[in-house]
């Protein structure tokens, strides 16, 4: 008879519940359209009453966090009183000190790379692309070698002040990392609950004195397999009111840049000036058709492959391995890999080794495949 171990069997559930707790915050974190909107109002007049607050007299939707950032300015000038600190701050200290409780300080570490620590990565980003878009959007950057001094001090001034008005703001369904901890920690109860439950259904929101201002969450999101935010015929993420943000592969790009990708050439790649903006639209072209294209010749070829180099204007080498599979595919071919190496390498033998992680001296294959 197998005899059970019950520490086993306890860590085996109170695994399966972190899982169930955090994939049910991905889902949250990501969702799009519409929430409910009557329930998330409803939780924020509740977070005003758990915070001993009187309700806000108004609650005011908008269409993205640009235009919810908008209104927070215009509040702001006219004297609004944020209470950020009651209605989120000490709710949130409070719940993190009952969770830490709960698994012990030992054990918190632990707990939060299974819950917290796993959605940062979808979450945080997003987080930070949607709080610089509006920062760039909203109070754009001076020119230091270009603009007069006044006007430096006046894009700097007004960046200070819009970014005190997206400190305002609480980040729902993007808070969706520590909903998870407090959740899978059995202390998501009040006073955290009102913020749990506006998550489930909004964006961000800022709580002023007498106004609440809610961001409705995105009309579409799009990530590659990676979790990145990448489309290459649209916004990777887009709002009711028509803001957007467009990215290729996690890297933010113009949104007339993507439209240009259908069309680009060896000598667009050649004459774009910006590096970065350079590189994606190399991988769009393709490393092999580039290489094809514009005429470049290997740099070394030995047993192990072929090794390339492209030169690019103000910008590190582009170094691959052309390197062909010695097991045939069904129909009798061999299928070649093209392998990105670091720009300093020399070798083609050098490079296949340092796609294994090791020396060139020490990469001795007795049969590659």
């Amino acid at each position: 008879m197998q005899t059970v171990n019950p520490e086993e069997t306890t860590g085996a559930r109170e695994a399966g519940r972190h899982a169930e707790v955090t994939a049910r915050w991905r889902a949250r974190a990501s969702a799009t359209g519409p929430g409910d909107r009557a329930a998330a109002e409803s939780a924020v007049r509740a977070a005003y009453r758990e915070a001993g607050l009187p309700e806000p007299a108004e609650v005011r939707w908008h269409g993205s966090p640009l235009s919810a950032v908008e209104a927070a300015l215009e509040l702001r000038a006219a004297g609004a009183v944020s209470v950020r600190e009651a209605v989120r701050t000490l709710p949130w200290e409070a719940a993190r000190r009952r969770a830490v409780e709960e698994v012990g300080q030992a054990g918190w570490s632990a707990h939060w790379a299974l819950t917290g620590g796993e959605l940062g990565p979808v979450t945080t980003p997003l987080a930070d692309r949607l709080r610089n878009a509006v920062l760039d959007r909203l109070a754009p950057e001076a020119d230091r070698d270009e603009d007069p001094d006044e006007a430096v001090e006046e894009a700097r001034a007004r960046r200070t002040v819009v970014r005190l008005a997206l400190l305002d703001a609480v980040r729902g369904q993007h808070d969706a990392p520590w909903f998870a901890a407090f959740e899978a920690a059995g202390a998501a109860a009040e006073p955290v609950a009102p913020l749990i439950a506006t998550a489930r259904e909004a964006g961000w929101w800022w709580p002023y004195q007498d106004v609440v201002l809610i961001s409705e969450r995105p009309l579409a999101l799009h990530r590659d397999e990676a979790g990145r935010l990448d489309r290459a015929d649209g916004p990777a993420v887009e709002y009711p009111d028509g803001f957007a943000l467009h990215a290729w592969r996690g890297m933010p790009v113009p949104a007339e840049f993507l439209a240009g990708l259908a069309e680009v050439s060896v000598e667009r790649i050649r004459t774009e000036e910006n590096a970065e903006l350079r590189r994606v639209l190399l991988e769009h072209y393709g490393y092999e058709r580039y290489l094809a294209d514009s005429g470049a010749e290997p740099i070394d070829r030995d047993e192990t492959g072929v090794l390339w180099r492209i030169v690019l204007p103000d910008d590190e080498p582009v170094v691959m391995v052309e390197v062909v599979n010695s097991t045939a595919e069904p129909d009798g071919t061999f299928r070649t890999y093209w392998l990105r190496v670091p720009p300093s390498t020399r070798t083609a033998r050098a490079g296949v080794a340092w796609t294994f992680g090791i020396p060139e001296a020490d990469y001795h294959p007795q049969r590659e495949t």
